[in-house]
């Protein structure tokens, strides 16, 4: 079923004056849209610049065939690819697991404050190697670089791809599996699908992971980072780790427990993991996205 939305709006200009308009009418996605969606909808139809305050009434949903016949396209879809991170998450047996709890109560901040008002201050206590996690050559090299030396350019705003190799198929992912990709310059996801173990017994032992050719072959494509949704980019029954090796002794970051790869396009798509910028650490956990246009 296609919707429509009429409404009237009024848009005051930071520069002066307003623009008006009544019975507007807009093809919507879905059986909703909120009044803050349809004011920056309003905006970008309209190539409206120095918005302030917007007016948004007599607003009526209903069914009718869109009115424009062409395909339109929206950075809209932000889907988030991080793991939740939360009080005795374990990310990799033999770590602890965080401990998050109050510094400051928000029944200990009254005591603080005027009547009405109080604050939480939380406390946490973890290895970086929590959650979703960006690896940086500190964090194998003793001269790599760390996360306050890595360029805001090398963490957000990456071109993607996925390279889906299910873990049902195929625990060892070689180079064979990347051949035929683009993915020189870009964040290279590789999706198969093991996040769906997380947080249990399973998750830990016997994953999927990349083989040292795969990793050889990635660097000598030049990519910039290399995350997968798995509990090590590396074969973690043994002690050595060429991926880690490779990767990051060529300055490729890595992500690892990715989530929700299924959700993201093959290609096309901007990948973000940005930490906090800390001296002295080559690990920390990130809050990692991807967003793309969805065509309608």
């Amino acid at each position: 079923m296609e919707n429509r939305v009429k409404f009237d709006f009024k848009a005051y200009f930071t520069n002066g004056g307003s623009l008006s308009g009544e019975d507007f009418r807009l093809d919507i996605q879905g059986n909703d849209i909120t009044d803050e969606e349809l004011e920056e909808y309003i905006i970008a139809d309209l190539r409206l610049l120095m918005v302030g305050k917007m007016e948004i009434t007599n607003k009526q949903i209903f069914a009718e065939k869109h009115k424009r016949k062409y395909r339109q396209s929206k950075n809209n879809v932000l889907v988030d690819v991080s793991h939740t991170i939360e009080n005795e998450l374990i990310t990799y047996k033999g770590l602890p697991a965080p401990i998050i709890c109050d510094y400051l109560s928000r029944e200990e901040s009254r005591k603080y404050y005027s009547d009405g008002t109080e604050f939480h201050i939380g406390k946490v206590e973890m290895v970086t190697n929590t959650g979703t996690y960006l690896d940086c050559p500190f964090h194998r090299f003793e001269g790599g670089k760390d996360l306050s030396e890595i360029q805001l350019e090398r963490l957000c705003g990456l071109d993607g791809v996925v390279i889906r190799v299910p873990y049902t198929e195929c625990m060892e992912i070689t180079e064979n599996h990347l051949r035929n990709f683009e993915v020189r310059n870009k964040a290279v996801l590789i999706h198969t699908g093991w996040d769906q173990h997380w947080n249990t017994d399973i998750y830990y032992e016997n994953h999927p992971y990349l083989t040292e050719g795969a990793a050889e072959y990635l660097k000598d494509c030049n990519v910039k980072l290399v995350g997968i949704d798995s509990h090590n980019i590396d074969n973690t029954s043994g002690s050595t780790r060429p991926v880690h090796t490779i990767l990051l002794g060529a300055e490729i970051l890595i992500v690892e427990h990715l989530c929700h790869l299924n959700a993201l396009p093959d290609e096309g798509f901007v990948f973000n993991a940005v930490p906090p910028k800390f001296k002295g650490l080559g690990t920390f956990p990130v809050r990692a996205f991807a967003s793309f246009n969805r065509e309608y």
